[in-house]
């Protein structure tokens, strides 16, 4: 084990983390330490991590059907709903939208405190960083190009005529394929799973946290918290670079 000694607050004690007496002034997260000593590579996922909001809301807002899929979206995030099932359903409630409001919603998408400086600093690094969503690459690639964050992997929409479909094409970016994504990543650099730090805030997120060497719950929900190994309650992702050791 190490510890990454962070100053400003941020970190809950939990099991596999070890905080301040409550003032807020210090916290140390104690994370496992990889056989090179510090984690070499890093993993997002993107709504309402990597960005503030959800890319799938904003297009529902559009549609004017913002309130239901709303719902479906915090019932799969809690881990209610299963996560593919919670897609196609909100999904199909987006077809005739013209395809050209996309561009919209990646001209409103306001990336997470603290996002930029913890992409430069880890790339500065040398440390791989990778972005996996359950929304949709026509957002999310733009995005991690904009941010310098080379690897990616996301649903796509299915559009005709110009139009989105309500439907996405082949399998559905969920919880399984965020862990592949994550085990592909860590083969292709040749880092050990032990030395990687996967990021999330909801029930599709499990799998790869679990099976990174350092979860990291960030301003998550409660099921998401319990398998998490550090808890990260402030919304600036620049914490993250201190738990990588740079």
């Amino acid at each position: 084990m190490r510890a990454v000694r962070r100053e400003g607050g941020g970190a809950d004690v939990r099991p596999g983390t070890v905080g301040d007496d409550g003032g807020g002034a210090v916290d140390v997260a104690v994370v496992p330490a990889s056989a090179s000593g510090l984690p070499r590579l890093v993993v997002l996922d993107v709504d309402s991590t990597l960005i503030t909001g959800e890319v799938v809301e904003m297009l529902a807002a559009r549609a004017g059907v913002e309130a239901e899929v709303a719902r479906v979206t915090d019932a799969a995030m809690r881990g209610e709903v299963d996560f593919a099932e919670s897609l196609h359903r909100r999904v199909a409630l987006l077809a005739g939208l013209p395809v050209t409001v996309l561009a919209g919603v990646l001209a409103d998408v306001v990336p997470t405190r603290g996002a930029q400086v913890m992409a430069r600093r880890l790339a500065g690094a040398g440390v791989p960083v990778g972005v996996v969503s359950g929304g949709f690459a026509e957002v999310v690639e733009p995005l991690a190009a904009s941010l310098g964050v080379p690897h990616t992997r996301a649903n796509r929409l299915e559009v005709a005529a110009g139009r989105l479909t309500g439907r996405v094409e082949g399998d559905v970016v969920d919880a399984a394929a965020k862990e592949s994504f994550l085990r592909r990543l860590a083969a292709d650099h040749g880092v050990p799973l032990e030395a990687a730090v996967a990021v999330g805030d909801g029930a599709n997120d499990l799998a790869m946290v679990r099976a990174a060497g350092t979860g990291v719950a960030f301003c998550a929900r409660p099921v998401l918290v319990e398998a998490a190994d550090v808890v990260l309650r402030r919304r600036d992702l620049s914490a993250l670079v201190p738990l990588v050791g740079v």
